[in-house]
């Protein structure tokens, strides 16, 4: 089976950025997405599954809260550019 944080790594590659604007925090953030993933589930004769070509269809960000300070009203999306 595939590795779970391989996976993760290919379906999550996002390069959203946040702030928290109650305490400056730029690096921990909890954050709450739903992901619909489309894929090719391969099962060998032994029954061994290797999950190919994952796309994501759709990503919804449900919150983003602040590890260090627990604000999730203030937390603000950087853009790319900066």
């Amino acid at each position: 089976m595939n590795d779970p944080a391989t996976l993760r790594g290919t379906v999550m590659g996002v390069k959203t950025r946040y702030r928290c604007t109650a305490c400056g925090n730029l690096t921990r953030f909890d954050v709450v997405e739903t992901t619909s993933v489309q894929s090719f589930h391969h099962y060998t004769v032994g029954g061994e599954l290797s999950i190919e070509e994952p796309e994501v269809i759709s990503k919804t960000v449900e919150s983003v809260t602040c590890r260090w300070c627990g604000h999730g009203r203030g937390v603000e999306v950087i853009p790319e550019s900066q």
